[in-house]
Order: C-alpha cells, then sequence, then structure tokens
C-alpha cells in the first residue's frame, strides 16, 4: 500500500511528522495532491489539548493542491485541476443538490437542503497537514483556483479569509459603521479586511504588537491603537468622541478582549465573537449595561462550500484583497514539527506559515 508523509496529532503538546496509507477515494471524494496548506491557531488549541480530536489524526484544514484522483460520481472537475477546499466542507442529505451554496448553518440555500458534517478536516477526519487529503462531497466543496493567482495568494481563503469575513457579516456592517477589531492577528486582519469590504467608513484595529500594527495599517486599517500603550477603551471612546463602536468584533478569545469589546460597544452595537476561547467567559453587567444597552452578540464559524470558496478567489483575483502578507514564513513539511514550534510560540513575527509537502 502507497504510503503518505502526514502531520500527526500523538498526544497533547506531541504532534510529529509521521506516514500513513494516501487514503482510498469514494464514489463522491476527491484525492487532493496537497501544494500548499498551513497552521492555524485552531491547530494550536489542538496541540494543547484545548480541543480534543482523537490521536493518531492528521491536522490541517486550509488545503490548496492538485486533483489527483475523482470518485466515480464526482462531475464538473477533472484531474489535474488546481483547487481549494474550505476549512468547513458540508456534505448534503440529497443528491439532488451539489450546488455548493449551502454553509455549515444550512440557512438561506436556493435548495433549501439542511447540510450535515461541517468540520471535518483535522477533526473528524483526516486533514491536510499531508502530502495527500481526502475531501469529502468533492462536487460541493471543490473550487477551481484560477491560473493567475498563486497559492500564496489564495492560502487564506479556506479558513481565514472566510472565518474573518463572516465576523463582519454575521454582525451586519452596514456602510458607514465605525468597527472596532481587537486583535491584529490573521482572523482579525482579515476581519478588518471584511469590515471594510462591507462598507465600514472607520476600522479600528487594536494590538499590543507593532508589527502586526504596521500589517494592519498597510491592509487598509484606518486608525490602530497600541494596547500595550494605552488602554484600548479609553482610546477608542476619545476616537469615537464617547459614542462607541457599531460593532466590535473580537478576534482572540481571551476575557479581557471579550469584555474591551462589549465596553466600547454603542447603545444597540454587536459584537461579534471569533476568538477560540479555551475557558468560561463572563459578562460583566456593567460592560453589559445590566442587559439594558440593546446590544447584540453573535459568533460564527467559517462558512463552507464551492460557491463561499468561488466568492472569496473572486474577491483576490480583482485585487480588492491582497493577503499575502501575512504568509511571513515557508516550511517543507519536513520541518513540520519546526513550524509548529515557531507559530505555536509566536516566535520571529509569525503571522501564518506555508507549508508544502
Amino acid at each position: 500500500m502507497s504510503k503518505m508523509k502526514a502531520a500527526i496529532f500523538v498526544e497533547k503538546n506531541r504532534i510529529i511528522l509521521g506516514e500513513k496509507p494516501i487514503p482510498d477515494v469514494g464514489p463522491r471524494d476527491a484525492l487532493l495532491r496537497v501544494t500548499t496548506t498551513t497552521i492555524c491557531g485552531t491547530d494550536i488549541h489542538i496541540l494543547k489539548g484545548e480541543y480534543p480530536v482523537q490521536p493518531g489524526l492528521t491536522i490541517g484544514h486550509e488545503p490548496v493542491g492538485m486533483i489527483e484522483k475523482l470518485g466515480r460520481d464526482v462531475k464538473g472537475f477533472s484531474e489535474g485541476q488546481r483547487v481549494i477546499a474550505g476549512a468547513i466542507t458540508p456534505g448534503f442529505f440529497s443528491n439532488a443538490c451539489q450546488c455548493g451554496f449551502c454553509s455549515q448553518d444550512g440557512a438561506g440555500t436556493p435548495h433549501g437542503w439542511k447540510p450535515m458534517g461541517g468540520w471535518r478536516l483535522g477533526n473528524t477526519m483526516d486533514g491536510c497537514q499531508a502530502e495527500y487529503v481526502l475531501v469529502p462531497d468533492a462536487e460541493a466543496n471543490l473550487a477551481i483556483v484560477p491560473t493567475a493567482l498563486k497559492d500564496d495568494e489564495v492560502l487564506m481563503c479556506p479558513d481565514i479569509l472566510s472565518t474573518g469575513l463572516a465576523g463582519a457579516e454575521r454582525a451586519e456592517v452596514r456602510v458607514g459603521d465605525t468597527v472596532a477589531v481587537f486583535a491584529q492577528g490573521p482572523i482579525g486582519l482579515c476581519a478588518a479586511v471584511g469590515a471594510r469590504l462591507m462598507g465600514a467608513s472607520t476600522v479600528i484595529g487594536v494590538d499590543r504588537l507593532p508589527a502586526r500594527l504596521d500589517v494592519a495599517r498597510r491592509l487598509g486599517t484606518d486608525l490602530v491603537v497600541d494596547a500595550s500603550k494605552s488602554d484600548p477603551i479609553s482610546e477608542i471612546m476619545r476616537l469615537t468622541d464617547g459614542r462607541g463602536v457599531d460593532v466590535a468584533i473580537e478576534a482572540l478569545g481571551t476575557q479581557a478582549t471579550f469584555e474591551a469589546a462589549l465596553r466600547v460597544l454603542r447603545p444597540g452595537g454587536t459584537l461579534s465573537s471569533l476568538g477560540i476561547y479555551s475557558s468560561d467567559l463572563t459578562i460583566p453587567y456593567l460592560a453589559f449595561a445590566a442587559g439594558l444597552g440593546d446590544h447584540r452578540i453573535v459568533t460564527s464559524l467559517c462558512p463552507g462550500g464551492k460557491e463561499r470558496m468561488r466568492r472569496l478567489l473572486a474577491v483576490v483575483g480583482s485585487s480588492r484583497v491582497d493577503l499575502r502578507s501575512l504568509v511571513t514564513h515557508h516550511f517543507s513539511l519536513n520541518r513540520i514539527e519546526d513550524a509548529y514550534e515557531l507559530f505555536s510560540h509566536q516566535r520571529d513575527g509569525v503571522l501564518k506559515v506555508a507549508i508544502t509537502p
């Protein structure tokens, strides 16, 4: 049986490069030869034991690759095409719908089908930090990458860009809104980009690292607040003349940033939570205006499906978004353990690492 190299979760604080059989292809699947992937913050939560997965699982959910083999029932694609698949890979109850419009919540789909599955790659089935990855329900989940776009240009589409944009979409950012984004890591940077795409007139980025604030400025964030030098709540209230922001997006996953996002909301404002939390959250009654502030708290998961991926590729291809600056480091798959060591400790100004088998 043919083997492949893969990043395998062994136990808490241990992901190794090992070997696994190349997956068999079912009738609705596609086998991708991975050309580029990356490490997500969620993978670090898995590494630290903060999000449980089964030992022996191949990690990773952000694939760019070439179709190596197609299942017999997959239509509209051919072997040799370069594609991406979203981190969320919805499947469908009916063979009648393979449109890819449906995301993980099943809402607003033209055919009305409810999806099943959701986050499977690197969670409930083997993921893409490997030489090959099996994509389930391929016809609903693959999107063809335009030949003019390089892997690094589309690498954020499967997860980071989709998630960041979802944070702005779920908050229903409107033309003329003022939006504060707490934490300018990859998700927060993409949330700020998403807010601008949706029409926000002022986007305020908050972080403690000057290098990340510099990236935020280059990506179009209007104002930045260095939380290591000033209290972000006071500074945002000053910048908004005491009004507060229409939308606050929390992209770090800590009690402090969640609470700060609440405190800078105007009456009737929305907090959009994108952070992954590793402990219980509390909502202080004063920060929540004792429940009388008409505030709204929303969460979102990374929307997937081929239509979502097609739209994101179109945005990148139109030059409305250029996220290549988020890829700060490159590693071969052979050095995946070094890549995890760097990324998990956030050394050397890392934002995202590109992994190439």
